[in-house]
């Protein structure tokens, strides 16, 4: 009865940081929709970093956590920051002046396939099973159906299709590369995620300053949305991640992508009134059946 109630509690400390995740990266998609009112694509992607990192800096300071020493880490850390900030941030942000944000939000739900898909490629520390390959192979049909394919991607400007595949590619990587080079070195997360973030910021800030503003009114709403995709999106959610992680797992903290794209589709229809096409939802239920098969969260062989 004891260890019952001690599970609970267990899990009662995680679940409502799990939710806060699931519901502030399914809606940074709109976030970013919103700051290309008044920011460039480069814009965006500097606005959330920069204050991602002023957030987690400091939230490093108040905890009395120093930043990593070693010129080696901070080496891999720039290229996790490249991967997972710079990158991403801004292929999502131009994709998104061509796409609606729901449809961005579907194809973010393709990272663990690419984790997946990197592992076996670059990272092969062993054989690929039967499900992860199964799983690799449903969710490439889960993605033509969201592109709707048949219809030669339809509406979809191919470039913007692209740019959002190969930011997902980026995310794909910079798991097993993080496994590989940042975390053997027992850092605090708070550490590594400050450091990281910070480097995206001090990367991306040249380009911001050549091009970073597409036009000068700042209207509250798209203010706001960008503060939020800084503060919460590149700041406080790596801390909660991080603590999914020690509280329910790593496997646990992985589902959280399973969220983010109902809750991008749901506030992309009511805030922004955009559409969805029927092939778009069903398309992302058989990318997340196919992620659930190579993860083994489905088990089909034994």
């Amino acid at each position: 009865m004891h260890s019952h109630s001690a599970t609970q509690k267990n899990s009662s400390s995680w679940i409502g940081v799990y939710i806060a995740l699931g519901i502030v990266w399914g809606c940074s998609f709109i976030f970013i929709k919103l700051g290309l009112e008044f920011l460039t694509p480069i814009g965006v992607a500097f606005g959330r970093v920069s204050l991602g990192a002023l957030t987690l800096v400091f939230w490093a300071r108040y905890k009395g956590i120093e930043l990593p020493k070693d010129k080696k880490l901070w080496l891999h850390l720039w290229v996790v920051a490249l991967l997972l900030n710079v990158i991403p941030g801004f292929l999502f942000a131009f994709a998104e002046t061509k796409v609606t944000s729901i449809l961005a939000g579907i194809i973010n739900a393709v990272t663990p396939l690419m984790t997946l898909l990197a592992i076996m490629i670059a990272f092969r520390e062993e054989k690929p099973k039967n499900y992860q390959v199964v799983g690799l192979l449903l969710g490439f049909v889960g993605v033509l159906t969201v592109l709707g394919a048949w219809n030669g991607l339809g509406a979809n400007p191919i470039i913007a299709v692209v740019a959002l595949l190969f930011a997902v590619t980026c995310y794909g990587v910079s798991f097993p590369y993080s496994r590989k080079y940042v975390l053997p070195h027992k850092l605090q997360p708070e550490a590594i995620a400050a450091a990281q973030v910070s480097a995206g910021a001090l990367t991306l800030l040249p380009f911001y300053l050549i091009d970073g503003i597409a036009k000068n009114e700042y209207r509250p709403g798209p203010v706001l949305a960008m503060i939020a995709l800084g503060v919460f999106g590149s700041g406080f959610a790596y801390i909660w991640n991080f603590r999914i992680m020690e509280a329910a797992g790593s496997a646990i903290a992985s589902t959280v992508t399973y969220v983010t794209p109902v809750v991008a589709v749901i506030v992309g229809i009511i805030f922004l009134g955009e559409s969805i096409v029927w092939n778009e939802p069903v398309g992302a239920l058989i990318v997340l059946l196919g992620a659930a098969i190579g993860q083994q969260r489905i088990k089909l062989f034994r």
